[in-house]
C-alpha cells in the first residue's frame, strides 16, 4: 500500500490539519452576532480556516457546511454561498447537509468518508446556525404539522422527550441542574485557563468592528440553587398541550412525567459557525500543514422517536466497534449538552466517569448552535487532546426524530 493508506482496511486516512470557530453569540435580537447573516459568518469562518491553512489555493475538492434549519437568509446551498461571499476561487464547490442538531458532526464525517474512499484529498467540514434569526423547527416539517405522523410515530417535542429520559431513569431536578451548575463552571474554567484560544476567532464586521470575543452565553457562578429557582420549560406543553398523554402510550409505565428541564439546565440558544481542514497526508503536506488528527471511524443510529435522545450510546459503541476499539481506548468524550439529561443518560449506559466527558463544558454553558455543533465538539475534543498530551477522543450528538452521530479521533503526536 502506498503513503497515506491504513493498513488494517486498504482505506486513505483522513487528517484533521486544522480547525476555527466563532464564539458563541446570544441567539436573540440583542445577541452581538445578530446583525450579521448567515452566510456572513459562514464566510468569516471559512476566511479564518483559509488565513491559517491557505485551502482555498489548493483546489479542495469541496466545503461541507451543516444547517440545522435550512430556511430563508439560512436556507439553499449556505456551504457554495460562503465561499462565494468570502470571494475564494469560483471553482471551489460547496454542499449544506443537515440532520438536525447533528448536521456539523456529518459535514466532518461527510468530508473524512470522502477522503477516506479515495474520492477527495482536501475538503473543508464546516457548519452555522443563526438561531437569533431562525428559530430551531424553523424548517417545519409533518412533526410539527401532520396529526397522523405524529400519531404513528409516537413524536413528541425535543423539551418533552428531555422530561420522558429523566422520568424513565430516575434523573431528579437536583440532578439535572447538579449537572448544569458544574457545565458552566467548567466552561468558565476553560476560558480563564485559555483552553480555547487555539481556536476561536473574534468576530469582526466589514468595518473591522469587534463584534464578539468570547461566548456570550456563559453565566459564570452559576449554582445549583440557582437554578433550582427556575420554573419548568415544558411543563404546559406536557400538561395543557396534551404530550404528556402522548407519552403514556408509548410508556404506559409512565404515570407521570417529571418536568425537571428549565431553560438553565437545558442547551442554550446562540448563533456560530465553525470550520475544520480535513484531507489525505499528501495534500497537507502540498500546503505546508502537519496533521493533528485522524479520524479513526463515525456511526449513524437510530431508535425510538417518541423517547429520542437516548441513542450517543449506541452511535459510540458503533463507532469505537468500526475502529477496533472499547471504551477503555478512549481518554475523553465530547457529549452533546442539549439537555443535562442526555448527558446522564449517556454516563449510566456506558459506565464512563464524569472526569472524561464535556471536560470544558458544553451546550448548557456555552450554547448549542444545531448546523455548528458537531465541528465545534471534534475542535474542542482535538484541542483537549493536545492540550493534556491524551490520545483519543469521540464526539457524539443526539438528534431529533431518535438519532445519533458519533466521531471517532485519533491524535497525531509528533
Amino acid at each position: 500500500m502506498g503513503p497515506g493508506r491504513q493498513e488494517e482496511t486498504g482505506l486513505t486516512e483522513a487528517f484533521i490539519f486544522d480547525a476555527v470557530r466563532t464564539p458563541r453569540g446570544k441567539g436573540r435580537p440583542d445577541g452581538a452576532l445578530h446583525v450579521l447573516s448567515p452566510v456572513e459568518l459562514a464566510a468569516f469562518a471559512l476566511t479564518a480556516l483559509d488565513k491559517r491553512t491557505g485551502f482555498s489555493q489548493a483546489a479542495p475538492d469541496d466545503v461541507i457546511f451543516g444547517v440545522g434549519d435550512g430556511v430563508n437568509d439560512q436556507g439553499a446551498n449556505m456551504a457554495r454561498s460562503a465561499v462565494l461571499l468570502a470571494g475564494m476561487p469560483e471553482s471551489i464547490p460547496g454542499l449544506t447537509v443537515s440532520r438536525f442538531c447533528a448536521s456539523g458532526l456529518d459535514a466532518v464525517n461527510a468530508a473524512a468518508g470522502r477522503v477516506m474512499a479515495g474520492q477527495a484529498d482536501l475538503i473543508v467540514a464546516g457548519g452555522v446556525e443563526m438561531m437569533s434569526l431562525i428559530p430551531i423547527a424553523g424548517t417545519g416539517g409533518p412533526n410539527g404539522s401532520d396529526a397522523a405522523f405524529n400519531n404513528a410515530a409516537h413524536h413528541t417535542p425535543l423539551g418533552m422527550a428531555a422530561d420522558l429520559l429523566a422520568t424513565v431513569s430516575g434523573h431528579s431536578r437536583a440532578d439535572v441542574d447538579a449537572y448544569a451548575a458544574e457545565s458552566q463552571a467548567r466552561a468558565a474554567r476553560a476560558w480563564d485557563e485559555g483552553r480555547f484560544d487555539r481556536s476561536v476567532v473574534p468576530v469582526a464586521d466589514n468595518t473591522g468592528t469587534v463584534l464578539l470575543e468570547r461566548d456570550e452565553h456563559i453565566r459564570r457562578g452559576t449554582t445549583a440553587a440557582d437554578l433550582g429557582r427556575l420554573p419548568p420549560a415544558f411543563a404546559g406543553m406536557g400538561e395543557k398541550g396534551g404530550f404528556d398523554a402522548v407519552v403514556r402510550q408509548r410508556y404506559p409505565q409512565v404515570m407521570e412525567v417529571a418536568h425537571v428541564h428549565t431553560a438553565g439546565n437545558s442547551s442554550g440558544i446562540v448563533d456560530a459557525a465553525a470550520a475544520m481542514l480535513i484531507g489525505t497526508r499528501e495534500a497537507g503536506e502540498r500546503l505546508g500543514l502537519t496533521p493533528r488528527a485522524r479520524i479513526r471511524s463515525f456511526a449513524t443510529t437510530a431508535m425510538d422517536p417518541c423517547l429520542m435522545l437516548a441513542s450517543p450510546a449506541d452511535a459510540t459503541a458503533q463507532a469505537l466497534a468500526r475502529a477496533g476499539m472499547a471504551q477503555g481506548d478512549v481518554d475523553l468524550f465530547e457529549v452533546n449538552e442539549a439537555f443535562a439529561s442526555v448527558v446522564l443518560h449517556f454516563m449510566e449506559r456506558t459506565g464512563l466517569d464524569f472526569e472524561r466527558i464535556n471536560v470544558n463544558g458544553g451546550g448548557i454553558s456555552m450554547g448549542h448552535p444545531i448546523g455548528a455543533t458537531g465541528v465545534i465538539l471534534v475542535n474542542t475534543l482535538l484541542d483537549e487532546l493536545e492540550r493534556t498530551g491524551q490520545g483519543t477522543g469521540v464526539a457524539t450528538l443526539c438528534v431529533g426524530l431518535g438519532m445519533g452521530v458519533a466521531t471517532t479521533i485519533e491524535r497525531v503526536q509528533g
